[in-house]
């Protein structure tokens, strides 16, 4: 494994809303809702539902984020992070500590093990890398005192809001 130490079991139900995610994270709320109506990094607990909803966003999901903020500044671009993301996707989200994504500058690399990141190096493919086991431990400490949600909570956030949502369901 890559980095030391074990990464602690996650609540799935409970959340982060968008403020939250992006004081953590350091990006704007325009660019959060811009990633998620265009598929980029979707809320896996709750989506916004029209007005008066509020995204939920799960630690994971900011990891997720930090990790594509963290590839935006180094100047990898934005259909290379969408390949990337797809690549962690297709890896699976349980073991995201145990990955290192190395860059070129071009292209993004997935790597699960010392031997793969010294090859890539060795190879002369690989100019930086980050550990997101490392961005994991970051992402906690961000979020420490930061409000959190449930994901059973409706989300409204307003009366008006309320009645829609009622008038919905029936």
């Amino acid at each position: 494994m890559l980095f030391g130490g074990q990464v602690p079991d996650l609540d799935t139900e409970t959340g982060y809303r968008g403020p939250a995610v992006c004081r953590a994270v350091g990006i704007t709320y325009r660019q959060l809702d811009y990633w998620d109506r265009t598929g980029l990094i979707e809320p896996s607990i709750r989506s916004a539902k029209g007005s008066g909803t509020q995204r939920l966003y799960s630690f994971r999901d900011i990891l997720v984020i930090k990790v594509v903020k963290r590839l935006l500044d180094t100047g990898v671009s934005l259909p290379q992070i969408r390949s990337a993301i797809e690549q962690l996707k297709e890896y699976g989200v349980e073991d995201l500590a145990a990955v290192t994504l190395m860059s070129d500058g071009a292209s993004v690399y997935l790597c699960t093990s010392n031997d793969e990141v010294i090859d890539l190096i060795q190879g002369g493919q690989g100019v930086f890398g980050i550990a997101v086991g490392r961005v994991w431990r970051e992402v906690e400490g961000d979020l420490a005192e930061l409000p959190t949600e449930r994901a059973e909570d409706d989300g409204v956030v307003d009366e008006l809001a309320a009645r829609r949502a009622r008038r919905n369901v029936m």
